[in-house]
């Protein structure tokens, strides 16, 4: 059975100026229990609208979306969803951070303690317990982000775009820090990304979707020998064959929405 299972998911906005703006059409696809898939598209495809709708945040215009075999109707503590802005509460310390979702289930105040230090720990975060996130950098808040979602074990991990505002040193160690966990706690991921080679590295699969309104446009299976470092992995002739399959989709519908975009302007 699927863990998270989209079928024939639309979703339509009203603009400002009054007209309707299909964002997604007709979508469907499935993520396996313990899966890690990320999401690729040009700009404007659906991608986050798509996100949100499985975290339930938003509701589908039509369509469903399944996880464990239960329609979506709204957020639950099954799916915790990570951002790019980090979205830390700034009054609360790293430890105050990790502990908030423990606190609205109501545990008790030494399991949310031995929680809280075991995530730490994971994370990285030792000895910035009683750190403000003003007092962090951008890979440290969003390591405290992750713990944060990660403390109150949720099944699914939704993660969007989390590592898009960090500098390309600071990414690839938060990717690889991700990996670690992932491997560890045993989660599906649905991760949503601009870069294709960010995607071939942390992926099982790979969903290209189309430019607006988004459908699938191919799903790319990534099967590489992970038994070697991150070095080995991305100088691989697997890997550069996967990225420039990936990339080649990508690119055709970023073409096709620049051709239409220059045809639009006249």
């Amino acid at each position: 059975m699927a863990r998270i299972d989209v079928r024939g998911l639309t979703k339509t906005f009203q603009a400002i100026k009054g007209e309707t703006v299909e964002a997604i059409s007709d979508l469907s696809f499935a993520v396996a229990d313990n899966q890690f898939v990320s999401i690729v598209g040009p700009s404007g495809c659906g991608k986050s609208t798509l996100l949100y709708i499985v975290a339930g945040f938003i509701l589908p215009t039509a369509g469903q979306v399944l996880v464990d075999d239960r329609p979506v109707q709204g957020p639950g503590p099954d799916r915790g969803i990570v951002f790019q802005e980090y979205a830390l509460f700034p009054w609360r310390t790293v430890g105050d951070n990790i502990k908030y979702g423990l606190e609205e289930k109501r545990l008790p105040r030494d399991e949310i303690e031995r929680t809280v230090q075991k995530y730490v720990r994971l994370m990285g975060l030792e000895g910035f317990q009683h750190k403000y996130p003003r007092e962090l950098s951008g890979g440290m808040k969003q390591r405290v982000a992750l713990a944060r979602t990660l403390a109150y074990e949720p099944d699914v991990l939704l993660m969007d775009e989390p590592f898009g505002a960090l500098d390309a040193q600071t990414r690839e160690l938060q990717q690889d820090d991700l990996l670690a966990v992932w491997r560890e706690k045993k989660k599906t991921v649905l991760f949503v990304t601009h870069s294709v080679e960010e995607a071939v590295y942390l992926s099982e699969r790979v969903v290209v979707m189309t430019t607006r309104p988004g459908r699938i446009k191919s799903v790319v299976d990534i099967e590489l020998d992970r038994s070697g470092n991150r070095e080995a992995i991305m100088t691989s002739p697997e890997f550069a064959r996967l990225r420039n399959r990936v990339w080649l989709d990508v690119r055709a519908e970023v073409l096709k929405h620049y051709e239409s975009s220059r045809g639009a302007d006249g």
